[in-house]
């Protein structure tokens, strides 16, 4: 069995112990490291290699955003899990264009870590329900009238082949409990990739996904 090699990165050292007491639950993982603050992650990722880069938003000497980024520059196959008490869809979407591949509250830390390490190291997104919501809520809260930003040729390349099917659902009217029928899925589930979908393009409304999917053809 292979082994995911995790780091940890938070300035509070009884957080560490937890989230290291946390990952002991699966012998296929191993925390190879810990840092206190970003510049001593990005040092001990670049010497360790990690599989999977655990970290706080707020650290010091360098922030998590931008340790994210340096990691995902240096290391583009290692993944980031971010740790945060910031509970706004502005932060969520400035993680992920960090290059960030989970997104989990310190407020969820134990319910959510152990799944988010799980799936991220599938090579998924991973938002705990809290943040999907949120995002959701975001979404819903714009006005339909918003812009589709522009997008390179490769846009719709980045969602997954399931995102895909889901974005052309979501474009054809159906609601969330439909698609999940359909897609023999948990409604909570598709909620989740349409929070992914919206946070990996930019968008902020259901019209402006119409638009896009039409544009892009990918239905």
């Amino acid at each position: 069995m292979d082994t995911t090699r995790i780091l940890l990165a938070d300035d509070h050292t009884l957080v560490r112990h937890g989230i290291r007491a946390l990952l002991r639950k699966e012998r296929a993982w191993k925390v190879v490291g810990e840092a206190v603050d970003g510049a001593e992650a990005l040092e001990k990722a670049k010497k360790l290699r990690p599989d999977i880069v655990i970290l706080d938003i707020l650290m010091p000497k360098v922030d998590g955003l931008e340790t994210t980024r340096q990691v995902r520059s240096l290391l583009p196959n290692t993944k980031i899990i971010v740790l945060t008490m910031h509970e706004s869809d502005q932060m969520v979407r400035r993680v992920f264009e960090a290059g960030a591949h989970g997104y989990v509250l310190k407020s969820d830390l134990a319910e959510q870590l152990v799944k988010g390490v799980r799936e991220v190291s599938r090579g998924k997104l991973y938002l705990t329900p809290k943040v999907s919501e949120i995002l959701l809520a975001s979404t819903t809260d714009a006005e339909d009238t918003a812009p589709v930003p522009d997008f390179s040729p490769s846009a719709a390349i980045r969602l997954t082949p399931r995102e895909r099917e889901v974005t052309c659902l979501l474009a054809e009217g159906l609601a969330n409990k439909e698609i999940a029928s359909i897609l023999k899925m948990a409604v909570r589930t598709v909620e989740t990739h349409r929070a992914n979908i919206m946070s990996k393009l930019g968008l902020r409304s259901a019209a402006a996904l119409v638009r896009y999917a039409l544009r892009e053809g990918i239905c």
